[in-house]
């Protein structure tokens, strides 16, 4: 089982990328879009790697 605080990030990571998006299609003026986009793209790829921390520390654990 993965870490608790691994899970907490994890779904931290991924509330904070929905926002993102959602904010992103909100969004009046294209440069305000392409910021939220790619905040939303950080918090993906930070989810991600929690998923891989994750899944480590099943196999080690």
């Amino acid at each position: 089982m993965a870490d608790p605080k691994t899970e907490e990030l994890r779904l931290e990571e991924l509330q904070r990328e929905h926002a993102e998006r959602e904010q992103a299609r909100d969004s009046e003026v294209l440069r305000e879009e392409r910021i939220h986009e790619r905040r939303a793209d950080k918090h993906a790829y930070l989810q991600s790697k929690l998923d891989e921390r994750a899944r480590s520390e099943e196999e080690n654990g």
